[in-house]
């Protein structure tokens, strides 16, 4: 039987910077005669076995001639045995025989002496620039940026996965949460889950809750942060560095919609959108291992890659003027320094430029930035330089501000705007913590006793 051309499946050779699965995947023979032979699953159910009616028809003997089915039905993959002789297995840890089971993409079925794989049908996408130099509070004149936008402006009103890849820096926490501001759910929460700072022992209590007694200390029921996000956006940041053991419990949330407390016996429906972020590249991880091949698969439904700093180096005069409207609007940037932030590697990125430019403006003397103390500060703190050619006061008074706005900002974030939580933890005063939060402005909502209880 000739094989039909469309069935081939390419394989890139770099990884798109966007990319997304198109609906249903495509089955590949990894083992067996026919290794390398693919079909794909789209609307119309296909058939597997050595009969030449198949949609993919088998040269190994030990396959029936109507061995098994693939049918999409809602957004799930069901596989049916059609009464084959040898029988249709799930590979695993042990191998299942199967009737009927529902597969999700890297799931292996073995008919026969042949493996077949399911993997996404994933096609790289070219966007056409955008014609605005931002999208909401993320700015950006370049090619590949304008290009990010409208791949975000086009997947932020669906419910698609989204996976953000990109180096530390890159703002991917920030593209997380316009993706969530322009979307259907922008009224609901956005929760933030950084899976690389949490202890390995506390993430599933953190994530998916616990109920009382569950362990050592649960001296309360816990709501986690899948149903914190109920109606909203869940932000899952550094995803790679989730240890592997834990992953399958993930994995079985994305599947199942629903988040099981540690201790208890019982699923609760969430209607969440989960956004993930890696500065990994999660691909590699895969081949050695590291980080498992179906929820990469579950996760990378839309893929973005943000370009680093150094990729997009004439966005930077425009980030600076953004920067300098932030932090001091009555400021400007001489030509000088306008070389030298140029010609910086920036090898933290946006974040890193971000912060030289709020401590030159905030060090600033008379009319223009102060990007000679900035660069000192950068370079010896990378929190806060001490001036010395300043009267001891008003060194003091710098250096006190700058501890306080990043402090409350770095306490807030960690406790999700909690004020009474924040409060506890920093020992001070629950009125004078409101007044510091409203003093830099980082929050815009009214913080008042309802909206702070736990």
């Amino acid at each position: 039987m000739a094989r039909d051309p469309r069935n081939a499946t390419a394989l890139l050779d770099d990884t798109p910077s966007y990319s997304r699965q198109g609906r249903g995947g495509i089955f590949l023979v990894i083992k067996g005669p026919d290794r390398g032979e693919t079909v794909r699953l789209v609307d119309q159910p296909i058939s597997f076995g050595s009969g030449s009616s198949c949609s993919l028809a088998l040269t190994d003997n030990t396959v029936s001639r109507k061995h098994l089915e693939a049918h999409i039905i809602g957004d799930e993959v069901i596989m049916v045995d059609s009464g084959s002789t040898n029988g249709s297995f799930l590979m695993g840890a042990t191998d299942t025989r199967i009737e009927k089971v529902a597969i999700g993409f890297g799931a292996e079925i073995k008919l026969g002496r042949t493996v077949i794989k399911y993997l996404p049908d994933e096609e790289a996408v070219s966007p056409v620039p955008s014609a605005q130099s931002r999208f909401g509070s993320i700015v950006g004149g370049d090619t590949k940026m304008r290009q990010m936008f409208t791949m975000l402006q086009d997947v932020a009103p669906t419910n698609a996965t989204v996976l953000i890849e990109g180096e530390t820096g890159t703002g991917k926490e920030l593209i997380a949460e316009e993706i969530h501001n322009h979307s259907s759910r922008r009224d609901g929460p956005f929760v933030v889950f950084d899976c690389g700072s949490v202890p390995r022992e506390l993430i599933e209590s953190m994530l998916f809750g616990h109920v009382k007694g569950s362990f050592t200390g649960a001296i309360s029921d816990r709501r986690g942060a899948f149903a914190e996000a109920n109606g909203g956006t869940i932000f899952l940041d550094e995803i790679g560095e989730m240890a592997i053991d834990l992953q399958p419990s993930l994995l079985r949330v994305l599947d199942k919609r629903a988040v099981r407390k540690v201790g208890s016996n019982t699923y609760e429906k969430i209607d969440v959108r989960v956004v993930a972020a890696t500065n990994r590249d999660l691909r590699a991880e895969v081949a050695k291992r590291t980080f498992r091949e179906d929820l990469y698969y579950r996760l990378a439904v839309i893929r973005c890659g943000v370009p680093p700093l150094r990729e997009r180096g004439t966005d930077i005069p425009l980030l600076i003027q953004h920067f300098v409207n932030s932090f001091g609007p009555n400021l400007r940037v001489s030509a000088e320094d306008m070389k030298v932030l140029c010609g910086h590697a920036w090898p933290g990125n946006v974040r890193e430029l971000r912060n030289v430019m709020e401590r030159a403006c905030l060090l600033a003397r008379g009319d223009t930035i102060n990007l000679d103390d900035a660069l000192v500060a950068e370079a010896q703190s990378p929190t806060f330089g001490v001036r010395t050619d300043l009267p001891f006061k008003e060194a003091k008074g710098q250096l006190v501000e700058m501890f306080e706005r990043e402090y409350i900002e770095d306490l807030m974030k960690k406790h999700k705007m909690n004020l009474s939580a924040a409060s506890r933890e920093a020992q001070i005063d629950r009125k004078h913590l409101r007044e510091l939060i409203r003093k830099y402005g980082l929050d815009s909502r009214q913080t008042d006793d309802a909206d702070d209880a736990e």
